[in-house]
């Protein structure tokens, strides 16, 4: 996002606050966030995508709460205003084709008005298919997180996008020499899919039961943390949707310190650093080893900076609308070892693996009673750290930046089993030597991570060999 997006994104949280006060701020942030999304979503070289992505994400939400809905617990007037505060946004963003050649609240002009009337009546129709004939069985919602699934798969798979731009474009009557896999530049599809995921995965545990569309589409698609995140529970965000409160003057203060902190992380130290950060364009270039090695710390800052950055503006924002956002960092660079180290990077993401695949497979494993302790905990670990690798992208170095924490994981484990005793004992009555294996724990474990952003940073295996080969 630029820096008049996120000013306009903040004052536009501001306004909604003071204008719909009450339980009227879910229709407001409803139909601000239905905004947004079109707002937000980049140009892109497949004609109207820019359009129908958001669409389709709209689509996506309805046929997921269609699935999760408690069929005796919907309340009809409530859902009936969602449904008509999207058809009635969809076709209102639709029509600026009549009023601009460039288009207005999308990037590019919207396609023809009659495709969206037709993609609306059939998105509703299947909704209504799936509301009042399939109902919420461990199999039909399973059957949802897979199809997210799938989708997500061809998204971050670069030949099977390659594949779809190229489909894309014969549809379209456009250049299929041109296509390539970043055509599909679906905002925010990632952070969606999860929203979605997690509230099947609770229906299916029984721990969601009565949710209305107005309340699950304001989650899933809350403006502020629509792109980056942090990921909230939708327990958690309901509390906050129904509990709605006037704006008070210490929430403003706090969320003009924490945006003013966000902005100066992104646009000041970030993007400072990204100008001589490592990336796959000027790993070439590089001949001594020492500038190197600088690059790679400066990326490994950036990357931190960048995220940490937008987490603070998502968060202030949030505090604006009455909405507290989980935290996403705390410090994880001064943490002085790997484990701690994910404890507190992307907190949201690795708090959503944990309760939805580590926890889970590990009391399966334990229960199976098959396999020793060390063996259970390599498998979780590494099967864990190599979705997180696959959740930025199905590439080879995404899933060997993943090994990469979880072979570091499981060694960091079994040496803490082992050594951590012994050095309790030598450090009990030595308070120095204890902050001395602090800060060596902490070297360590920010030059293990910085090395690791190598396979993360750079595009193709041969690129991050090289960038090892020149950094040693």
């Amino acid at each position: 996002m630029t820096l008049v997006e996120i000013l306009i994104i903040a004052l536009g949280a501001l306004a909604l606050r003071l204008v719909f006060p009450g339980h009227l701020r879910k229709w407001g942030l409803l139909a601000a966030s239905i905004l947004a999304i079109y707002w937000l979503q980049p140009l892109l070289p497949i004609r109207n995508m820019d359009f129908w992505f958001p669409t389709a994400t709209l689509g996506v939400i309805l046929l997921s709460w269609a699935l999760v809905a408690d069929k005796t617990q919907l309340t009809f007037r409530e859902n009936i205003y969602a449904i008509l505060i999207m058809v009635a946004f969809v076709l209102l963003i639709a029509m600026t084709r009549f009023i601009s050649l460039k288009g207005l609240i999308t990037p590019s002009r919207p396609p023809q008005f009659s495709q969206v009337v037709i993609a609306l009546l059939f998105l509703l129709g299947l909704g209504s298919l799936l509301i009042y004939i399939v109902k919420p069985t461990p199999m039909a919602i399973g059957s949802g997180i897979f199809g997210l699934l799938a989708l997500f798969i061809v998204l971050k798979t670069p030949a099977l996008a390659s594949a779809t731009s190229l489909g894309l474009r014969q549809i379209m009557a456009q250049d299929t020499s041109l296509a390539k896999f970043t055509d599909l530049g679906w905002l925010g599809f990632s952070y969606v899919a999860f929203r979605l995921i997690h509230t099947m995965i609770d229906r299916i545990n029984g721990q969601l039961k009565d949710i209305q569309l107005g309340e699950y589409m304001v989650y899933v698609l809350f403006f502020p943390a629509f792109i980056a995140g942090p990921l909230d529970r939708l327990q958690h965000f309901r509390q906050d949707l129904e509990n709605p409160h006037p704006l008070e003057a210490g929430e403003l203060l706090q969320s003009g310190k924490r945006l003013a902190i966000g902005l100066f992380r992104k646009f000041i130290l970030a993007d400072s650093l990204a100008l001589i950060a490592l990336s796959g364009g000027n790993i070439q270039q590089v001949i001594h080893t020492g500038w190197l090695w600088v690059m790679l710390i400066a990326y490994a800052l950036q990357i931190y900076f960048d995220f940490a950055g937008y987490t603070d503006i998502a968060i202030a924002s949030g505090i604006l609308l009455g909405f507290k956002l989980p935290e996403n960092f705390n410090q994880p660079y001064r943490k002085p070892n790997l484990t701690l180290f994910w404890n507190n990077w992307h907190m949201s993401l690795t708090q959503w693996f944990r309760a939805y695949f580590f926890f889970p497979l590990t009391r399966k494993l334990r229960k199976a009673n098959k396999l020793s302790a060390p063996l259970i905990i390599f498998s979780t670990q590494m099967s864990t750290m190599l979705l997180i690798g696959l959740w930025h992208g199905f590439t080879p170095n995404f899933l060997i930046w993943g090994a990469w924490h979880g072979l570091g994981l499981f060694f960091h484990n079994r040496w803490r089993a082992m050594v951590s005793p012994k050095l309790a004992k030598v450090t009990q009555h030595k308070p120095v030597l204890d902050d001395a294996f602090q800060i060596i724990g902490i070297i360590l474990t920010f030059l293990f991570v910085s090395l690791g952003w190598v396979w993360f940073r750079m595009p193709t295996f041969d690129l991050a060999a090289t960038t090892f080969a020149k950094l040693f």
